[in-house]
């Protein structure tokens, strides 16, 4: 019972930084004229320059993969592709930075679960939200299944465009935070 009330407590804290991003990203997110189009505004704008942000997309189907980078495209993020769970374990393996995970419920051999138990497992992993992505619907069954895999999130397709890339932009600020933390703390004083 204490972890379903600290799951939600959880959750209510990812509203609010969604709802601070999108406050945010209000006029004042509007690109001037001397800014790159389809640069990051507001808070999701880069400091110093630093390596973009990867988010990794897990779907079987290459049209759903196509519409994901349509998608998120205006997002200053580096998306990272995989068409199975396999492929996806491997991209973890291949990179260690990942802010948020995207990931496909129904793929066979190894679907959305089972990969994100895997993903889960390893302690350099554990720590990147899974945000599950399905047809499936939003059946209290299957987005609590998905919620006992340890996904932070579970959206049912088709979703809605901009709530998706809302939600990935609150985990990649959260990412960025945390990196510049950890920068922080290994630059010394002097």
């Amino acid at each position: 019972m204490r972890r379903r009330g600290r799951l939600a407590e959880d959750r209510c804290l990812v509203l609010e930084r969604q709802l601070a991003v999108v406050e945010a990203q209000g006029p004042a997110a509007v690109p001037q004229p001397d800014e790159e189009p389809g640069a990051p505004v507001g808070p999701m704008a880069r400091p110093c320059g630093g390596p973009r942000p990867k988010i990794l997309v897990v779907d079987d189907q290459p049209n759903n993969l196509l519409a994901m980078e349509a998608v998120l495209a205006t997002l200053d993020q580096e998306l990272v592709t995989a068409s199975s769970g396999q492929e996806a374990l491997k991209a973890l393996l291949d990179h260690d930075d990942f802010a948020v995970i995207l990931l496909d419920v129904q793929m066979p051999e190894m679907d959305g679960y089972e990969t994100a138990a895997h993903i889960k497992r390893r302690s350099r992993n554990r720590d990147i939200p899974i945000i599950f992505l399905t047809a499936m619907g939003a059946d209290p069954e299957h987005s609590s299944r998905g919620y006992a895999a340890g996904a932070v999130d579970y959206m049912a397709k088709p979703f809605d465009p901009w709530a998706l890339r809302a939600k990935v932009s609150v985990f990649t600020e959260i990412f960025l935070e945390r990196r510049q933390r950890r920068t922080a703390e290994r630059v010394p004083e002097g």
